[in-house]
């Protein structure tokens, strides 16, 4: 039996997963560090630290700066397990993929580290590989840290009070709309077969179920994508996102700002000062 339930485990886990990522505004609602701030300096702050990861050529500045969001992820009460999961999954495990081949001669030469036969890993391997996993683990982790610790629609509104047109947030939000109500479908069409065939079924005859539920769930995401906007339009939605709290800057959020600038300024001149 568990063999003949794994695909239907692999389904539920993968959805429970991906619900659980990018809807977590439960997470927004805890009383943490982050989620106490205006998301407007919040963004900044972020887009400030993410500048210094692009630009950092140190694997030591980009460590402190993964240790610091891994400190902001206690102290805005997300779970180190739950962040660890959501940072080092897909685009970081894949980076690493992507950075191998860097390691190896062929590729980086120079000062010879590690030799296997014709395989030789070298210094300058070593650093270009440690630096660009580093820059993406960095850049993930600020990321998900800002949206795990602002509502969704705080956030559309604060990309709106920085410029971002109007038509590319309000597809933001239907996107997000829509992918739950996606998600739903997947999970209860996948419900209802297991209920309905069940798991002993023959392949030839699951390939058929498979085909046409694929065809109609298409044709249903199709209508749906409709039904979504008009839904949102019905409701009062005009492109702009709303929110029931206006933002208000407070004195910490300066205090915020301040630190964190002087905080990255502070790491690109030791940076500068080392490199010099």
């Amino acid at each position: 039996m568990p063999k003949q339930d794994f695909v239907g485990r692999s389904i539920r886990g993968a959805l429970s997963f991906f619900k659980e990522s990018i809807f977590a505004d439960e997470i927004a609602s805890r009383p943490g560090l982050l989620q106490s701030l205006d998301p407007r300096i919040k963004a900044v702050t972020v887009l400030l630290f993410i500048l210094l990861v692009m630009f950092t050529r140190s694997i030591a500045v980009l460590g402190l700066l993964y240790l610091l969001c891994l400190a902001l992820a206690i102290l805005s009460r997300i779970g180190l397990g739950f962040f660890l999961k959501r940072t080092w999954i897909f685009i970081p495990f894949f980076s690493l993929l992507i950075a191998i081949p860097a390691l190896f001669s062929f590729v980086s030469p120079g000062e010879p580290v590690i030799s296997a036969g014709p395989l030789i890993i070298t210094r300058p391997g070593l650093m270009a590989a440690g630096i660009f996993l580093g820059r993406v683990v960095a850049s993930v982790s600020l990321t998900v840290l800002l949206s795990m610790t602002t509502r969704h629609f705080e956030l559309l509104k604060a990309l709106r009070f920085f410029g971002v047109p109007q038509m590319f947030v309000m597809v933001l939000g239907i996107t997000y709309r829509y992918i739950y109500l996606f998600v739903e479908i997947v999970e209860n069409t996948f419900r209802a077969i297991r209920s309905r065939v069940g798991s002993g079924i023959h392949y030839r005859k699951g390939q058929k179920v498979v085909a046409w539920n694929i065809a109609h769930l298409w044709i249903r995401s199709y209508l749906l994508n409709e039904q979504v906007y008009q839904a949102m339009v019905s409701r009062g939605f005009r492109g702009e996102p709303l929110t029931l709290n206006h933002f208000q800057t407070k004195p910490r959020d300066w205090l915020w700002l301040f630190g964190t600038t002087m905080a990255i300024l502070l790491l690109a001149y030791a940076e500068y000062r080392t490199r010099a």
